[in-house]
């Protein structure tokens, strides 16, 4: 089933052959420390938020991290390698000084947020540009419909309706240059929302827990229609080139970190044969 989601954007907009490795072959990638430490702070933040408010403390939430971990460990067994036991006490400070750095940044006892981990989808439709005639039907190979889903971290609801869409990046803040892409996943969230629950998002808030730094953004309804339109275009574009199959490399410096390097053109590689147009699913839900 082929949808996008913010990652896969992000992937096809960086280089569209990363996105059908990951999108359309689903091949494998080893899990990566930082990743995996990330995964884990997210997870203890969620658990914290499910306590009554006087026990989201500092204290009870660094205590939570060794049993969360121990309960990664059991369901992925792989991680035991990645991390293996003489590395388990660093390991767990790492995590501990991400947690005490968002503690620097909120206080979460003071509020409850409406949900944690938020899984959403949607479809959006699509109006067919170019009909010749008017009530001719569209090209075959045109997509009816925007599959769209993804998670989120967290989703703040003030009494008076506001809504505030929260990330936790367990990483440093990037420079001015690069905040316009790392607000990409969090409009891509603000204009999902907004479809399922017709409320602007009044803020858009990224966490940054590498350096207690916190990034507010206060998205308008012209510049999320605006960013709507540039999702549908995306699409259109992955959707053509999943029908031929046509996928370039595109090298930048992301690609030090990219695992596909042996089957890349760009590395002298040879991509596997392309599996061929993936199964869509246009009907995930309403569109606006």
């Amino acid at each position: 089933m082929l949808v996008l989601s913010p990652s896969r954007a992000g992937d096809f907009r960086s280089c569209p052959l990363l996105y059908r490795f990951r999108a359309i072959d689903r091949l494998p990638e080893p899990p990566s420390r930082p990743a995996v430490r990330g995964t884990l702070v997210h997870a203890v933040l969620e658990r914290m938020f499910t306590r009554a408010a006087g026990d989201r403390t500092e204290g009870r939430t660094i205590d939570s991290i060794e049993g969360l971990w121990s309960e990664m460990r059991n369901d992925q067994p792989d991680l035991v390698d990645l991390v293996p036991d003489a590395d388990r006490e660093p390991w767990l400070a790492e995590a501990a000084g991400l947690v005490r750095a968002y503690f620097r940044l909120e206080d979460p006892a003071g509020f409850s947020p409406q949900a944690c981990e938020e899984p959403v989808q949607l479809t959006l439709t699509i109006v067919p540009a170019d009909l010749a005639e008017p009530g001719e039907p569209p090209d075959r190979a045109e997509p009816t419909g925007v599959p769209l889903k993804g998670f989120i971290d967290r989703i703040d609801v003030a009494a008076t309706g506001e809504v505030r869409i929260v990330d936790y990046k367990t990483g440093r803040s990037p420079s001015e240059h690069y905040e316009t892409a790392v607000l990409y996943q969090l409009k891509f969230y603000a204009m999902m929302l907004q479809h399922l629950r017709g409320v602007l998002p009044t803020e858009l808030k990224l966490i940054y827990l590498g350096d207690s730094t916190a990034l507010r953004y206060r998205p308008d309804q012209q510049e999320l229609d605006a960013f709507e339109r540039g999702v549908v275009a995306l699409w259109r574009t992955i959707w053509s080139a999943a029908q031929t199959g046509d996928f370039p490399a595109r090298r930048s410096s992301s690609c030090r970190w990219c695992a596909h390097q042996a089957m890349c053109p760009e590395f002298g590689g040879t991509p596997p044969p392309y599996p061929g147009m993936p199964g869509t699913d246009q009907t995930i839900g309403p569109g606006r």
